[in-house]
């Protein structure tokens, strides 16, 4: 495996999850749990220790895979992407990308250690029916960190970083005046966080332009702003801690955005890479 460059990981996880069959929606429990088991395997080459988080809904059992590294600290990073998809999809960007890049920032600081424990969650269950419910994995997840007691510097949520485009007016946005603020080609990843967490999304933001050479963008927006708060960050801000999202920000500029032409043949790894790269070196230095 080591054999292999970067982005050809990148391509090797995004391809085995987007083309499972049937699609990895949450009725279709064996291809997630095909999913799970991948990534248990993948995480299993680099973490400390790798768990499944299993729990139920509707009488069915699901799991989140959960890999950690540097154990014995207390102070700790959670880096998370969902693994699920919405409906009979093949979920190349959404989210099979986010997952990829997950084990890619796995790899990379496995071999260049932060000070702080790192832990790396697979999600099941973001994606309806049960978004925003107490169901999906993330919220399973930030309700037993909780409970723990555990001291999290900082949630970061991986949903959707593969789509760019460097075609004029490829990036749409929320309200015309983004227009003043942000660029209207979709080459760009963006680190969103809520009002009143600006001092780590900035944070997040310029150490990933310092270590990666894809442009950074950051906003901290209400909650109410379509989009600020659709992926797995949103559990635990319910739980209090801080959290931002890195996206290519889904449907304000992948087409694709819960379609069957969400597929791996629309990304692009080179800068996919360089997202994980900037992550990577972000957690490093956080």
């Amino acid at each position: 495996m080591e054999s292999k460059s970067p982005v050809e990981r990148l391509k090797e996880d995004v391809s085995f999850l987007s083309s499972l069959r049937p699609f990895r929606n949450y009725m279709n429990i064996d291809s997630l749990n095909r999913s799970a088991e991948y990534i248990y395997r993948r995480m299993e080459n680099y973490a400390d220790s790798v768990s499944f988080q299993k729990f139920k809904v509707e009488g069915r059992t699901y799991k989140n895979v959960i890999g950690a590294i540097n154990l014995h600290n207390s102070k700790r990073i959670v880096i998370g992407a969902h693994y699920d998809v919405a409906g009979n999809t093949p979920g190349a960007d959404d989210n099979a990308s986010g997952v990829a890049g997950l084990l890619e920032i796995l790899r990379i600081l496995s071999k260049n250690r932060p000070s702080c424990r790192v832990d790396f969650a697979a999600y099941t269950l973001e994606e309806p029916p049960f978004f925003g419910t107490k169901f999906m994995g993330s919220f399973v997840h930030a309700s037993s960190l909780f409970k723990e007691k555990a001291d999290i510097t900082v949630m970061i949520s991986l949903e959707m970083i593969g789509y760019f485009s460097d075609e004029p007016r490829s990036q749409q946005f929320p309200l015309p005046f983004f227009r003043l603020f942000y660029p209207d080609r979709g080459n760009f990843i963006g680190v969103v966080g809520k009002i009143g967490q600006s001092r780590i999304t900035k944070k997040i933001r310029n150490l990933m332009r310092r270590g990666s050479s894809i442009p950074v963008y950051s906003i901290n927006a209400p909650v109410l702003l379509p989009g600020v708060d659709f992926s797995d960050h949103r559990n635990f801000w319910h739980f209090g801690y801080n959290a931002v999202m890195i996206t290519d920000t889904a449907f304000y500029r992948n087409p694709y955005y819960h379609t069957r032409g969400d597929t791996i043949a629309t990304l692009n790894f080179e800068k996919m890479y360089q997202v994980v790269k900037g992550i990577s070196y972000a957690v490093y230095h956080l």
